[in-house]
């Protein structure tokens, strides 16, 4: 069964965050077949470092 592309943009997103929280710098990012997933990763990772209000 093939994965639809919001699936992967969860685990994309999520992977992001995770490499944030692990100290992990952005430069990790994978490299994304889809602009759209490497988009998702930085947003994840970009809501992990944001700070609080």
């Amino acid at each position: 069964m093939a994965v639809g592309f919001r699936e992967d943009a969860l685990r994309a997103r999520q992977a992001g965050l995770a490499a944030a929280r692990s100290g992990l710098p952005p430069t990790v990012c994978p490299r994304f077949t889809d602009p759209r997933l490497t988009a998702a990763w930085v947003r994840g990772y970009a809501a992990a470092v944001r700070p609080a209000p």
